[in-house]
């Protein structure tokens, strides 16, 4: 018998278990452990459901031996037979397509899994690499005419990245906004009320993690806070003042504090209400201003104190 035709008897052994096994549920999962009741028990199963009888010197020389020979065909067929096929070549024609099913899913399983757990190891090493070699870079703004810090204002900024949504910070009380990264290069943009909008590119450096950032001054975002917080008597300059400063299609809006509501503006009933000595805009907070062709278009702002 080939070592083929002893695994596939082995099996027939195992099958012929699991047969009896649905009469007899107690039977021991081992043919090899059968013992006289089982094998009388065996004998009558076999008897009953197909007519064959089968000796106990023969149940012991070939079901309970580790005889290397196989027994005869037509006994090969019955078993198969009582165990669902419909004879020996059947039950070793199927039992072979099943073990190249199982052959080629576990191929299937090593082919997906080898890539996946390299995928998985690249990532690991990835995270470690930008862990550990990731440093703290300290980015601080200051007025381009004063010289001085940026300080207690809103200042925002969006690290633009390839291939990824940008990244928003705000600036602390200090003027200043910490940028943790493993890159050489980064570029970010600026916006702060007073300030013009600028887009800064830096190439990073290990020993200098600290650095100062220049903004220029919106000259006419100050000017508007300079007009509401200061009493001018020459009403006429500082409305024709005004009216140069925006655009004839500029949407102003007032912010309130602690709502969700807004008050919307034109130009010219913004300027009334800011040159208005007695119940005009008092003490504005500019929050955002675009311009076009050197005027703007448009305001947000909020009112710090209240109308007089």
């Amino acid at each position: 018998m080939t070592n083929s035709e002893e695994k596939y008897f082995a099996l027939l052994k195992r099958e012929i278990v699991a047969k009896m096994q649905e009469t007899y549920p107690g039977i021991p999962e081992s043919v090899s452990d059968w013992k006289g009741q089982n094998i009388i028990d065996f004998q009558s199963d076999l008897k009953f459901k197909l007519n064959h009888y089968l000796s106990e010197k023969w149940f012991y020389n070939h079901m309970k031996s580790e005889s290397s020979k196989l027994p005869r065909i037509d006994i090969l067929n019955f078993l198969s037979e009582y165990t669902g096929f419909q004879n020996w070549d059947n039950f070793k024609h199927v039992h072979s397509n099943i073990e190249r099913t199982q052959k080629s899913n576990k191929s299937k399983k090593q082919f997906y899994t080898i890539p996946l757990i390299t995928v998985v190891g690249l990532t690991i090493i990835y995270s470690l690499y930008v862990f550990f070699y990731s440093q703290e870079y300290r980015f601080c703004f200051y007025d381009s005419i004063t010289r001085q810090p940026v300080q207690n204002t809103i200042i925002e900024v969006t690290l633009l990245e390839k291939k990824q949504s940008p990244r928003n910070y705000l600036g602390d009380t200090n003027g200043c906004f910490t940028l943790k990264t493993n890159k050489r290069k980064v570029s970010f943009v600026v916006e702060s009320p007073y300030y013009k909008r600028d887009t800064i590119s830096r190439t990073l450096s290990s020993f200098n993690r600290n650095e100062n950032i220049k903004l220029r001054v919106d000259d006419y975002a100050l000017l508007l806070h300079y007009f509401s917080n200061n009493k001018i008597q020459d009403w006429m300059n500082r409305r024709q003042e005004l009216s140069r400063m925006f655009s004839d299609e500029a949407k102003i809006y007032q912010v309130y504090e602690g709502t969700v509501g807004m008050e919307m503006y034109n130009k010219w009933e913004f300027i009334q209400k800011l040159s208005l000595p007695s119940s005009g805009l008092k003490d504005i907070e500019i929050l955002n201003t675009k311009y076009d062709d050197e005027q703007i278009t448009h305001l947000r702002f909020r009112q710090n104190g209240n109308s007089e």
